[in-house]
């Protein structure tokens, strides 16, 4: 619910703007016209290069890059030969304001309520999985399976050139009188160790050891000092949050098709994430290769779009991507994420938010996605897997009991971008997306 101040934060934001319309008609006369035309012309040109560079390759890349270098280099030199530098740096300081109007008529007055904690049971056998591999060697850097060991715990030490089940590794620990489950690695692993916690019942432990700690940083955990976790051994706090699953999969973060999953697809994206993204993103963004999707979204159905991103709870509505923050783990619904680009100039306005089209974000506790192929590839918590189709995505609501320090950092609430979708119906002005 909007209060009074976001909307006289909003009205500002538009205020800004519009004097600083004012501004360059005043004070540039006639000039304006050009400011405008080589201002647009210089955007057009950036944002279309930036597409060729990530659509091309080769020559047409590299010239694409120049040219959108260029661009604001020439609009400059325009500007300071026009004697028109003071008035668009007073236009810019406008803009600046209403940016930041608009940013603080965007930002929640409340941080969202915190999850309920409930009091530990005692854990006489606490029982780890660790990764000395993941997160570039926090496990060793740290000394977290010493100070496991110190706390009582067992610990199960991974070996890349001896690969287990680590959720037949956990389920062997709870046979054996393990009453308490954690891991110290990446999310994938987190999630198969945390489905067997959920299945009987027991408490699990994150510890911050992972490369993006994604799931960690959901928790509210310390993601600098991940020893800090296993405070919660002795003095920590239980809460309930969900668990998705995919097929018969788990994961805690999210389950990625299309254009994402094609690229984590690719042997090479786990030693090399970027230079993989930058040479595979133009063949998925010229749709030569990859499946076409159907995705069933409780009675809404979602044709043929490039990504699809099913999460373990909603993402910020402003996170189109999935790479941001889920403000709550508990609520007991499935996010969802459909993205559709035919064009530059629709993606570039779904990035800055300036209107929906070629976006559905929606909830669930149920997504089924379909293809016009037998299998398709699936990021699951950013583990590349193959799954025979139709795709089923679920979610069950609080099924894992969680054990967090009682002292933790807790949830950072990212600061929203400028939505002007949102923006405009803070306002309480209205505009068709269509």
């Amino acid at each position: 619910m909007a209060t009074s101040k976001q909307r006289w934060l909003a009205r500002a934001a538009v205020v800004a703007a519009f004097a600083a319309v004012v501004v360059l008609l005043v004070f540039a006369g006639l000039k304006t016209l050009m400011l405008l035309i080589m201002g647009v012309g210089a955007v057009v040109v950036s944002v279309v290069a930036a597409y060729w560079f990530l659509t091309s390759r080769g020559f047409v890349r590299w010239f694409a890059l120049a040219i959108g270098v260029l661009a604001p280099i020439v609009v400059l030199v325009f500007l300071v030969r026009a004697n028109l530098l003071a008035v668009v740096l007073v236009t810019i300081g406008l803009l600046i304001v209403a940016a930041l109007c608009a940013r603080a008529a965007l930002q929640d007055d409340e941080s969202g309520s915190p999850v309920p904690e409930h009091p530990p049971s005692p854990a006489e056998r606490p029982f780890f999985v660790m990764n000395p591999n993941s997160g570039g060697g926090k496990v060793g850097k740290f000394g977290l399976i010493d100070k496991a060991r110190e706390l009582g715990a067992e610990v199960f030490v991974l070996d890349a050139a001896r690969p287990v089940d680590v959720a037949d590794v956990a389920r062997n620990a709870v046979d054996n009188g393990a009453d308490l489950l954690g891991v110290a690695g990446g999310d994938g692993t987190q999630a198969l160790v945390a489905a067997v916690a959920a299945e009987h019942g027991l408490p699990y432990l994150v510890i911050s050891a992972g490369t993006r700690n994604h799931f960690a940083a959901d928790l509210g955990l310390d993601l600098q000092d991940p020893s800090r976790c296993l405070d919660a051994l002795n003095d920590g706090v239980d809460i309930y949050v969900d668990l998705g699953t995919v097929g018969d999969r788990p994961f805690v973060n999210n389950a990625s098709f299309g254009a994402y999953a094609e690229v984590v697809q690719n042997p090479s994206y786990r030693d090399a994430k970027t230079s993989t993204v930058v040479r595979m993103l133009p063949d998925v963004l010229a749709e030569q290769q990859g499946a076409k999707f159907v995705v069933h979204v409780q009675d809404r159905v979602i044709e043929s779009p490039q990504a699809v991103l099913v999460s373990n709870g909603p993402y910020e509505t402003d996170d189109l991507a999935g790479l941001g923050q889920r403000p709550r783990l508990d609520l007991g619904t499935l996010g969802v994420v459909a993205l559709s680009v035919n064009s530059p100039r629709q993606a570039l306005g779904l990035l800055r938010r300036a209107h929906r089209r070629g976006l559905t974000q929606a909830t669930a506790l149920e997504v089924i996605v379909d293809a016009d192929r037998p299998e398709i590839p699936v990021g699951v918590d950013g583990e590349a897997l193959i799954f025979p189709v139709p795709v089923r995505c679920e979610v069950r609501p609080a099924a894992l009991r969680v054990r967090v320090p009682r002292n933790r950092p807790g949830v950072t609430r990212p600061r929203r971008k400028v939505d002007l979708v949102r923006l405009r119906q803070l306002a309480g002005f209205t505009a068709l997306d269509a």
